[in-house]
């Protein structure tokens, strides 16, 4: 089964000035990942959102890894940024699609103690999106971000699995699906009973939810 994750980060929920502070982005960023940033991408991405683009492929990476390890505690410093490819331009991309080969989204690459994961992130004035594989072929991942009207967790909660189920309706029609929660805290998907052979990934964050996917047809 592959792994995938995914993470929102809404921008209009954050704390811009904690955010440039020392003693707060340094549990997200380390010290390379800094310098990263000062050579290759200060000219384009505001400081703040490079910590939350972080952060979103972080927890998008933990998630992935949760499924092979599942008593993992996310730390932040335990998956370092490589590298980050921006977008040649910031042209606003759709909220849902399968792939992200034709969309001007940001590509990066991540250690994990020794593995190596794949990121692709959209950024927008709204908010930063990522999905996390355990390769770097992401033409078959379904995905989607939207806007929803109540920012209460359980609200949220119900909102994105109302999403995957629709979506999962539209691609097999003639199936049953059923969401549940796993002890470890990650969704667990049944088609007809029994476990999927393809796990799911939700994030919410204020008012923006989303799924991510790698469907087995």
């Amino acid at each position: 089964m592959p792994g995938i994750g995914n993470d929102i980060v809404a921008l209009s929920a954050i704390d811009v000035e904690r955010t440039n502070q020392y003693r707060f982005f340094s549990k997200i960023i380390v010290g390379q990942e800094q310098q990263l940033y000062n050579d290759t991408l200060a000219s384009a991405l505001a400081f703040e959102h490079f910590v939350w683009l972080a952060w979103s492929m972080k927890e998008s990476a933990y998630k992935c890894m949760q499924r092979y390890q599942h008593n993992l505690v996310f730390s932040p410093s335990n998956v370092l940024i490589g590298e980050v490819q921006l977008p040649a331009n910031n042209a606003k991309p759709p909220m849902e699609g399968i792939g992200f080969d034709n969309l001007l989204v940001c590509k990066s690459q991540l250690n994990f103690r020794g593995q190596h994961l794949f990121s692709r992130s959209i950024i927008t004035a709204q908010y930063i999106v990522s999905v996390v594989n355990d390769t770097n072929d992401f033409s078959n991942t379904c995905w989607r971000v939207k806007k929803i009207g109540s920012n209460d967790t359980e609200d949220q909660s119900l909102a994105v699995r109302d999403m995957l189920l629709h979506k999962l309706h539209e691609l097999y029609p003639a199936d049953e699906f059923k969401i549940e929660k796993s002890i470890f805290g990650f969704p667990v998907l049944l088609k007809n009973g029994a476990e999927a052979d393809f796990p799911v990934t939700f994030a919410h964050h204020d008012h923006y939810a989303g799924y991510a996917f790698i469907p087995d047809i």
